[in-house]
């Protein structure tokens, strides 16, 4: 009966009950193991970005569409999210008021009993709140939830920036396997070829041992390219938030043609890079509830008032009293917390002001990077023109009878070669172009786009 009790008092004073949530390491684990690219609910993400609907289960995946998984998938994600939720809840935390409470003093006199031995007195204590304190809690623990929302912003970006890592790193190896391969053919073919002229007598022991090494060389580096290839995907599936058996049925590809729009290289783009990252702004509202947190303590020299209406009924007469308690500031006026807050403002101050230096630099350097990287990619292009040129002559000589087989292969070896600098200058350029990015956090188009989609999905639960 006294629980049924307890339920109805709850519900009449708004009280919440604890619901048990445990956590099950096997379960949360399978959990992991069972995610896969063809879940119905990516699917909605997938066609929300799109705007359309898409077949599925999709089976080429671009980098939107794997940073959306990520999104969906990724733990770190979810732990931002957590935070900036729990941030949030504190903002109502900091707004509520002080509960009132009442006192009941029963008293007993044995020395008479007319017209009642009893005389109980009951009073009632009311916090008042000076110098606005209220908002100023609930202005600092809005300044943290912006912070933590910023702090999302920036899981958000460091995801997007780590599935393009991932992603471009598995796309070179996945060209670098394929380049290497025609190579290790061409130095096969070459070893061959070598093996009958010396038999013919018509190159030396030493010739043909150059050839040899070469070819097993090639073949060594086929290999470590098979190895890479396999540690690629594996980072890849680890940057979307799956096992890399989820990659087994799809396939990625990676667009390097993409540079970086004027805008990105602009003195403009880093003015607003400065002043507009998240992690600026995250600081920034760190710096705002260390000014909020200094107000709220500088308040608190000013004691707060309890009034404390109260009420006797004392040997059958009714007695009323109004208390009004105030704490006296005779012994400290609170100038440890105040010299603390102020200490925490300077500290925030200069955390800011590093950030920014650190900022700065990372643009100055990735901006250089970029610049190295860009010159370095029309040099390889230039030199995989020629490359291809000579290439295609050797074809036609070989048709012609012009030239011989060995010289064919020589050729192709050198295609190849030229193809393998030109590969290794394209995943260069296009790493600085991600490095720039994440130093401006521009351009966003895949985060823009993105940007929230995870966020709204998990608020709606």
């Amino acid at each position: 009966m006294s629980r049924y009790l307890i339920v109805v008092f709850g519900f009449l004073t708004g009280c919440a009950f604890y619901h048990p949530q445990p956590l099950s390491p096997e379960k949360t684990a399978a959990q992991l193991e069972s995610r896969r690219l063809d879940d119905p609910d990516l699917r909605k993400i997938l066609e929300f970005y799109a705007g359309h609907e898409i077949e599925w289960p999709k089976k080429e995946w671009d980098l939107q569409d794997l940073t959306a998984a990520a999104f969906n998938f990724q733990p770190s994600l979810q732990v931002a999210l957590a935070k900036m939720q729990l941030a949030g809840a504190a903002v109502k935390t900091a707004g509520q008021h002080e509960n009132p409470s009442v006192t009941v003093t029963p008293e007993y006199n044995t020395t008479t009993a007319v017209p009642s031995p009893w005389g109980p007195s009951a009073s009632i204590d009311v916090p008042i709140q000076t110098m606005g304190k209220r908002g100023k809690r609930i202005a600092a623990a809005q300044h943290a939830a912006d912070s933590a929302r910023y702090d999302y912003l920036a899981a958000e970006w460091k995801i997007a920036s780590d599935v393009r890592a991932r992603l471009l790193d598995l796309a070179s190896a996945e060209q670098r396997l394929a380049i290497l391969q025609k190579q290790s053919a061409a130095q096969e073919q070459i070893a061959t070829l070598s093996e009958q002229q010396f038999q013919a007598g018509e190159i030396s022991r030493t010739v043909l041992t150059t050839a040899q090494m070469a070819f097993h060389r090639t073949r060594l580096e086929l290999s470590d390219a098979r190895s890479k290839h396999g540690e690629a995907r594996v980072r890849l599936a680890q940057a979307v938030g799956v096992s890399v058996a989820a990659l087994d049925t799809i396939t990625t590809k990676f667009d390097f043609s993409q540079a970086a729009p004027e805008t990105l290289t602009s003195v403009e783009a880093r003015h607003i890079a400065l002043l507009s990252r998240a992690d600026i702004l995250g600081a920034l509202a760190d710096y705002a509830e260390t000014e909020d947190n200094l107000r709220l303590e500088i308040a608190k020299q000013y004691p707060d008032l309890h009034l404390s209406p109260g009420y006797q009924y004392d040997q059958g007469d009714n007695k009323w009293s109004v208390g009004l308690t105030l704490e006296l500031p005779l012994l400290n006026q609170n100038q440890g917390p105040i010299a603390e807050a102020k200490m925490k403002r300077k500290l925030a101050a200069a955390r800011f002001v590093e950030l920014q230096s650190r900022v700065i630099a990372d643009i100055d350097a990735a901006l250089a990077n970029y610049q190295a990287a860009e010159e370095q990619l029309k040099t390889a292009e230039t030199l995989l023109t020629s490359s291809d040129s000579q290439h295609q002559f050797a074809l036609a000589q070989g048709k012609a009878g012009a030239a011989d087989a060995l010289d064919v292969q020589n050729a192709e070896l050198e295609f190849n070669s030229a193809g393998l600098a030109h590969l290794d200058s394209q995943a260069k350029f296009q790493a600085a172009l991600g490095t720039l990015e994440d130093a401006l956090q521009r351009p966003a188009g895949v985060l823009s786009a993105l940007s929230g989609v995870s966020l709204g999905k998990e608020t709606q639960k």
